[in-house]
This record gives C-alpha cells, sequence and structure tokens, in this order.
C-alpha cells in the first residue's frame, strides 16, 4: 500500500534537471519524487530531435490513449539518427488561444515525463508548474493527469485557480486559467477541453492532490477559506530556496552583494500555518538530518529538498554542468546569488556563478538577445484590444515597440534558453551561437557540502534519502 503522505518532497527544478529518472528513484524510496513541469513539450521534441537515445520517449507515448496524435508528434519531430549538427526545429509557442498542435506537444511532454517518473512502482509522483507560466497550464497539467500522476505542486504566484482546474479535468469537463495580460481591459483565459483533444480516447481521469508552494501564512489562510480554491497542503518555502523566490514585502533594498534583503516581514509564522490543519513541508535550507527533524517538531509533515538532488547522480544536469557545480562546492567557490533582475518575470533568481555560463556578466552581455521559446513572455493588450506577446529578455528594441520600458530590459536573462542548455538540449544556432547553461540552485549548500564529503564521487538520490532521514525514522527500502 502506497503511503499518501511523503515526509521528503524531491523538488521540482529547472527544466527537467528534476528528471523522470530521478523522481522515480525518489518515489521508488517511498517518498514524493517531483518532474518539473516546466517546457515539457519542448524538451519532448529536442529528445526526439536527439533521435531518443535508449527509446524511453517512444516507449512512453507507446502508452498514450491517442496513438493518432502520438504519431503526428513523431512524425514532425522524430529523427532516428539524430540533427547531425543541425539546429533544433522550434516548437509552437503556446499563447492564450493556443493551436491544436501546441496543445498536443505539451500534452504529450507532461504524459511522457510522469509516465517514466511512474514506470514500474507503486509510488507517489509529483509535477511541479510556476504560476508565472500561465498559459502552458492547463495542457500541461492534463498530459500529467492522463499520466496518472498523484501530486501538482505549484509556486511563483498565487495558484487559486488549480484546485478547480484539477476538478474540471477530473470531470472530463473543459478547464481554465484566467491569464494576467497586462493593460487588460477585460478577461483572458486560456481553456482546454480534454474532449475536443482526446475525444473518445480520454479515459476517465483521476484527480491529483494540489500542494500550494507559499512563503507567508496569510497566504496560505487566503487559499484556506474559500473550497474552491483550497489546496491540499503546502509547501512553505524560504528566501533561500532554489530558483525563483517571492520578493520581499514592502521596498526592495539591496545588499552589498546586490541581492534582496530579506527581513522578518517575510518569515512564515509556522505555528499560524500548522493552526489551519492541513499538512504543511519547509523548504529553504532545510536539506539536513537535523533540520528535518526540526521541522517535524515544528509540526510540518516534513520538508522539500531541491539542491541535494539536484547535485545527485540522477538529476537531470548535463554531466559537464553537474562535474562544474560539484568542483566547485569541493573547492567551496561554488557561490549562488539571489539576483533580482535576472529573471524576466521580476521576481528574484537564484544563480549559481560558473564560468562560462550566463551567471558571468561577460559571457550574458556576448549573447544575441532573442526570445524564441518564449516561456516566460508577458501578455499585453495592445490599442486594438487583440494580445501580444513581450519579453523583457528580448531585443531591446523589439521590447520598447510593444509597450515595455526601457529599465524593465536592464539584467534580464533569457532562462528559457539557458534552462534548455543545463540539462544538454541548448540550441545551436545557424549563425554558430551556442546558447549557454544558465544554472540554479538554492544558496543553503551545506548539506550537499556534507553528502560531497561522505561521498566524493557524487551520491545517489537513495543515498540523500537515507542521510536525510537517518535523524527520524528508519528510511523506506527501494521499492
Amino acid at each position: 500500500m502506497t503511503r499518501q503522505q511523503p515526509t521528503i518532497i524531491q523538488g521540482g527544478m529547472g527544466v527537467a534537471v528534476s528528471s523522470w529518472q530521478l523522481a522515480r528513484t525518489v518515489a521508488q524510496h517511498g517518498e514524493l519524487g517531483v518532474v518539473s513541469g516546466t517546457a515539457l513539450d519542448c524538451v519532448l521534441a529536442r529528445v526526439l530531435q536527439d533521435g531518443d537515445r535508449g527509446g524511453h520517449a517512444r516507449r512512453a507515448l507507446a502508452h498514450f490513449p491517442d496513438q493518432e496524435m502520438v504519431h503526428r508528434a513523431l512524425s514532425t519531430y522524430y529523427l532516428p539518427e539524430g540533427r547531425q549538427g543541425r539546429p533544433y526545429r522550434p516548437n509552437p509557442t503556446l499563447t492564450i488561444d493556443a493551436s491544436r498542435k501546441a496543445i498536443e506537444l505539451s500534452v504529450l511532454g507532461n504524459f511522457a515525463e510522469v509516465w517514466l517518473a511512474k514506470e514500474g512502482h507503486d509510488g507517489l509522483i509529483g509535477i511541479n508548474f510556476l504560476e508565472k507560466i500561465q498559459m502552458a497550464t492547463p495542457s500541461a497539467a492534463l498530459g500529467a493527469m492522463l499520466a496518472g500522476v498523484d501530486y501538482v505542486l505549484m509556486g511563483a504566484g498565487i495558484p487559486r485557480e488549480i484546485p478547480a482546474l484539477l476538478r474540471a479535468f477530473a470531470a472530463g469537463k473543459p478547464g481554465s486559467v484566467t491569464i494576467d495580460v497586462a493593460g487588460a481591459t477585460g478577461t483572458h483565459a486560456s481553456v482546454v477541453d480534454p474532449v475536443a483533444v482526446l475525444g473518445e480516447h480520454l479515459p476517465q481521469l483521476r484527480q491529483p492532490r494540489f500542494l500550494a508552494i507559499i512563503s507567508l501564512h496569510t497566504l496560505a489562510a487566503y487559499l484556506y477559506r474559500d473550497e474552491d480554491i483550497r489546496p491540499d497542503g503546502f509547501v512553505v518555502e524560504g528566501p533561500a530556496a532554489g530558483g525563483h523566490s517571492a520578493p520581499p514585502r514592502g521596498k526592495m533594498t539591496l545588499d552589498e552583494h546586490g541581492q534582496p534583503v530579506y527581513g522578518a516581514r517575510d518569515l512564515p509564522d509556522l505555528d499560524r500555518i500548522a493552526a489551519i490543519g492541513l499538512p504543511f513541508w519547509l523548504a529553504g535550507a532545510y536539506s539536513t538530518p537535523e533540520s528535518v527533524a526540526a521541522a517535524l517538531a515544528a509540526g510540518a509533515a516534513g520538508v522539500q529538498c531541491g539542491t541535494v538532488f539536484a547535485l545527485c547522480q540522477e538529476s537531470g544536469f548535463d554531466r559537464a554542468v553537474l562535474a562544474q557545480l560539484l568542483a566547485g562546492l569541493g573547492e567551496g567557490s561554488l557561490v549562488v546569488r539571489n539576483d533580482p533582475r535576472a529573471s524576466p518575470t521580476g521576481f528574484p533568481f537564484k544563480i549559481a556563478g560558473l564560468a562560462g555560463t550566463l551567471s558571468d556578466e561577460e559571457t550574458y552581455l556576448r549573447r544575441p538577445r532573442l526570445c524564441d521559446l518564449s516561456y516566460l513572455r508577458t501578455p499585453f493588450e495592445r490599442a486594438d484590444g487583440k494580445v501580444g506577446y513581450r519579453c523583457p529578455a528580448e531585443p531591446v528594441e523589439a521590447y520598447l515597440k510593444k509597450g515595455g520600458q526601457l529599465g524593465e530590459t536592464v539584467g534580464r536573462k533569457c532562462l528559457c534558453n539557458g534552462l534548455m542548455a543545463n540539462i544538454g538540449i541548448g540550441q545551436h544556432r545557424k549563425d554558430g551561437y551556442e546558447e549557454l547553461p544558465a544554472v540554479t540552485l538554492g544558496q543553503d549548500l551545506e548539506g550537499p557540502r556534507r553528502l560531497l564529503a561522505a561521498h566524493p564521487e557524487g551520491w545517489t538520490a537513495g543515498q540523500a534519502l537515507d542521510w536525510l532521514l537517518s535523524g527520524v525514522r528508519q528510511p523506506s527500502p527501494a521499492r
């Protein structure tokens, strides 16, 4: 019988850094393995163009209920011999009113990642979405549910519409997410109808549990008070957590390293969160046996850990990137900066300082500004009432023509392309430019340092779990 409430949640990181291989291993050890739900349409398209080494994507897609949809994707993207040095073929962009091709690829990409993570065991698998990537959420959630995902997690915003979206899909009805459109004079929504997408091939879907990733008790109380938006639990994330983090409350103040300064107002009241009565997990600097024990003592169901898993052997990081990270960790030179400008979303974003990546200012400035993957674009309403799309990391002149402000472009990095390069599928452009990584980790490196000291050649996800749980209980055996 599968345990329904884990002690350890393995974080959903980057683009496929929390890979299906990693999530599967964590689930096999009795905890919650989580795949990243960001840009899995592009990941699938590029994996297929690289020849689908090992045949994993095609093995998953062979179990998709609509094989005609699978055939359309394979005929478009699958190259048995790989790209032979050619650039990746672009995949269709997800917009508010996305094309059929874009929706299908998103559904297939999320299905394949979750299906592979769940293959061969009865453990728990979750998928992590970003509220800031709203236009991709309905099709991604549908694909994950078709594969039987157990949990959906979402942060980087206020995820009030996700419970209703999951209920609608479980009932076989259209699901929608309201889209934040700059300057909007009306309401805009991205709607996906599972019957229209799959027709007679639509199976009965099971509603997954939903965990809202929050930073303050006030948001927990807001989401709890209305059953229509109420999650099944919370992940309470502190400022040290990797990826995007909530900005400090009040006026932004930077320290001597140019990082946002957080104070007492930015810390959650755990007693008030516990009083709500829903299970919660603590994240951000909770990656040691002592912090796991402390979280449980504070009333939490457990912890969510990212960096200790991002740096393990099953991580989706490109092997050269992982080796560089571990070398810096061992030497004591690895530093993770909370950059208030890097992300086009406007949220602070953790960037690991690595030579030859976009964390280096000269390397960043040499990169041609462009926006072709477009997951972090902002929709805006034009004067004629139609919706356009802009990104502060795109060419400055193009951004200004779309009504953007010059100050919004300063320091913005193309995270979409950088995160693809992290996992070895960065674009190689016709002009010879090769996209470079933009690595994100949490700022608390104590757990990874101690694991590296115990495992100088690197550690597995199972070894990380055994260590994390060593102070609270005997870890579950691998399934």
